[in-house]
């Protein structure tokens, strides 16, 4: 099964040399899996129990995906993000990779990167001319998508994926976890300032935007599909059904409210949900369906539980682990490696809200930016602006790196001195030289 397993990896990272889609490669692995499971198993009842628990897991993710893609895709398509972007007026080369950061920081943080990615690609074609300039803000939306996916429960399907199952809670998260995330994309931003594609523009860049109007009602949209996805943790927290069942309802009503607002109106059935649905990244879901199914396998082989085992004996301490488990989401995709450690590490070794989960929480949201493959909103980008995967070694991944690492000394700094406050202030090294 390890064997198979990377195999099918092999070809999801190849997958643009191998003109195989990865989605496709995803299916096949993870149905070749189960077979060999179900062969394996004591008995083919015990690998059918295995696989149903499995898909009700899987299928959580999958359909909560589905449900937010197609809610932004309806606000997209009413022109909705308009408002955002009529709001970055700066046309300074440095103050436009600030800005274009940190916007896509906190709307990563409601959204989910892959989305906010796209929405801001999209955005930065209408605001500056194709250049390496471009280029480069594109990589800023990378990194800064999956920093500010990293800090809240609804911003990345791994935090999404770690919350569903009960190992982070919302409240707790977005505290401990902000201010890391918030330095991992400042850090990357700093040190781009610095560089000669961003000093030496010429300023002219003309408005494309201005031609683009609103749709009818396209306000409305925006606030009512934007209020759908921030009301989905308060839909757990008030129902405790899962996460899922608060996007339905946001689309429901969404889809209720378009129909209403354009009723009887021919010419607009772009605006309406069937056609938004056959608009949304349907394989980019197939291809979280096939990896998450492949994991459970194994995780129901116990395959992982011997990896945690081995991790454990050779690597000494939590934090080690799971900064481990971030350089890695670099290299392979970070859905199937926290769906690999929330398989390793089970609640009993490391409670809710523990260091652990939100380190790891942190780690592989982050991680991925160190190179293009390494995340949702990487390989949305690669696609879009049609970057390839040295270029982006070049130029983006040490800057990448240095915000990964300065984001978990943040983490570190910051939870140790959360531990140490209320006991004695003398007992803090840098408080005590005011004490004595």
């Amino acid at each position: 099964m390890a064997l198979l397993f990377g195999i099918g990896y092999a070809g999801i990272i190849f997958e643009e040399s191998l003109a195989f889609n990865k989605s496709g490669v995803g299916l096949l692995m993870a149905v070749s899996l189960w077979v060999v499971r179900s062969i394996g198993a004591p008995s083919t009842d015990i690998a059918v129990q295995e696989l149903t628990h499995a898909s009700a897991e899987v299928s959580q993710i999958v359909f909560f995906l589905l449900g937010a893609m197609t809610i932004v895709e309806i606000v997209d398509a009413h022109q909705g993000f308009k408002l955002v972007t009529d709001n970055i007026t700066t046309r300074k080369p440095r103050t436009l990779l600030w800005v274009i950061g940190f916007v896509t920081f906190f709307l990563s943080s409601v959204l989910d990167n892959l989305t906010s990615t796209i929405v801001m690609v999209s955005l930065l074609r209408k605001l500056v001319p194709p250049s390496e300039y471009r280029k480069l803000l594109g990589a800023v939306v990378v990194i800064a998508a999956n920093a500010g996916g990293a800090w809240t429960p609804i911003g990345d399907v791994t935090t999404t994926m770690l919350w569903i199952h009960g190992q982070i809670s919302t409240l707790e998260t977005m505290k401990n976890l902000a201010i890391p995330s918030a330095i991992s994309l400042a850090v990357p931003l700093a040190l781009m300032s610095l560089t000669s594609e961003v000093n030496g523009r010429a300023q002219d860049t003309p408005n494309v935007l201005a031609s683009e109007q609103v749709a009818p009602r396209g306000q409305l949209v925006f606030s009512v599909g934007i209020g759908a996805l921030i009301f989905v943790p308060v839909f757990k927290s008030l129902t405790g059904l899962p996460p899922f069942m608060g996007i339905l309802l946001g689309l429901g009503v969404l889809w209720i409210l378009t129909d209403a607002i354009h009723y009887g109106e021919s010419e607009r059935q772009k605006l309406k949900v069937p056609q938004a649905l056959s608009r949304i990244d349907t394989q980019g879901a197939l291809f979280f369906l096939g990896i998450l199914l492949s994991v459970s396998s194994l995780e129901s082989a116990g395959i992982l539980r011997e990896l945690a085992n081995y991790l454990d004996a050779h690597i000494p301490n939590v934090e080690l682990i799971a900064s481990a488990i971030g350089v890695v989401s670099a290299v392979i995709d970070n859905v199937p490696l926290v769906a690999a450690t929330m398989g390793m590490y089970d609640l009993t070794s490391f409670p809710l809200d523990s260091e652990f989960w939100q380190l790891i929480a942190f780690c592989a949201g982050t991680g991925g930016s160190m190179l293009v493959i390494g995340s949702a909103a990487g390989v949305a980008y690669m696609g879009m602006e049609k970057v390839d995967f040295f270029w982006y070694l070049r130029k983006v991944s040490g800057f990448a790196f240095a915000g990964y690492a300065a984001g978990i000394a943040a983490y570190l700094t910051i939870h140790n001195l959360q531990l140490s406050l209320p006991t004695t202030v003398a007992q803090v090294p840098f408080l005590s030289g005011f004490v004595h």
